[in-house]
């Protein structure tokens, strides 16, 4: 019961949409924090939380998934890509992740990683268009993509904690997340 006390304390927690503005990308350790704002937070974490309902490797397709989206986004927003509500897109993905967790085995496995891919894609864009002319994108992106992979794994965790907990328990997180995510929108 603490745990899932505890998650529902991050969910509520959230209160920033944009986690793409007033912060550093020239570094590695900029990098590392990016991912800890808000939104991409529980983005992450609801990735891995949805993976851990597969077995075997096919857990960590979502995060798979993500990571390749995030990175290919990425590169598309330093080389200039844009598009609008880009924000608020991101914001949504948080509340379609919640979405995700609510609809549980109703939601085909191919459909749930088109989301995240796509999710993962709009993330991504918005980590490469803050890059500034002549900014490190490597060390910037390894930075995130690292961060990102840990969030993913606890994720995995989590969702290891809620699976065995009750299906409510399930559904509670989804719906919190879910919950977040139109909070966050609210915001963006």
């Amino acid at each position: 019961m603490k745990k899932i006390l505890a998650l529902v304390a991050l969910l509520a927690a959230a209160t920033a949409a944009s986690a793409h503005t007033g912060h550093g990308t020239h570094s590695l350790m900029e990098g590392l924090a990016h991912p800890l704002g808000a939104d991409h937070l529980l983005a992450m974490l609801a990735v891995g939380v949805w993976s851990a309902a597969a077995s075997g490797r096919a857990r960590w397709a979502g995060p798979g998934v993500f990571l390749g989206g995030l990175l290919a986004g990425a590169l598309l927003g330093a080389a200039g890509l844009a598009l609008p509500l880009t924000e608020r897109a991101i914001a949504l993905s948080v509340a379609v992740f919640g979405a995700m967790l609510l609809a549980g085995d109703r939601l085909p496995r191919q459909a749930g990683l088109a989301l995240i891919a796509a999710a993962a894609t709009l993330h991504g864009l918005a980590h490469g268009a803050e890059l500034p002319a002549g900014g490190l994108f490597a060390t910037y992106a390894a930075g995130f993509i690292a961060t990102t992979a840990v969030l993913h794994a606890a994720g995995l965790g989590l969702g290891e904690v809620l699976r065995r907990l009750h299906a409510a328990a399930w559904r509670l997180a989804g719906a919190s997340l879910g919950l977040a995510g139109l909070l966050l929108l609210a915001r963006a």
